[in-house]
């Protein structure tokens, strides 16, 4: 991976995790944090800072709200996507109208990326 430690980021990612986004603190609080995998959240990941990241299964999660169906911010969603992925990152993008609407469907979803990631069945 890219350099993993960006001290440019250290600090932007520090804010990121006193100020998350209710979706993506209701990912961390009532599923990421206990999962029996480790995650991180607000990881810096070479020149991005990802709203998630396990390093067992390799997985970035990213968490979606409106302004990523603008034009420009899907050209930046797409550079980042293939920047991790040149690093054997996998990236899962997830809109937070489906953590809002369908919590109990995105957990399943995410346990199914980790274990498929891991060769884990079950």
């Amino acid at each position: 991976m890219y350099k993993k430690y960006n001290k440019y980021l250290i600090s932007n990612a520090k804010e990121l995790r006193k100020n998350m986004t209710k979706e993506e603190k209701h990912l961390w609080y009532d599923f990421l944090r206990d999962y029996p995998v480790r995650f991180h959240r607000q990881k810096v990941s070479g020149k991005y800072v990802a709203d998630f990241y396990c390093s067992k299964a390799k997985l970035v999660i990213e968490l979606d709200g409106l302004q990523h169906y603008e034009n420009e911010n899907i050209i930046k969603d797409e550079k980042r996507t293939a920047f991790l992925e040149l690093y054997g990152l996998r990236v899962i993008r997830i809109l937070n109208r489906d953590i809002n609407k369908n919590f109990t469907g995105v957990c399943k979803y995410i346990d199914e990326q980790v274990k498929k990631a891991l060769n884990v069945s079950g």
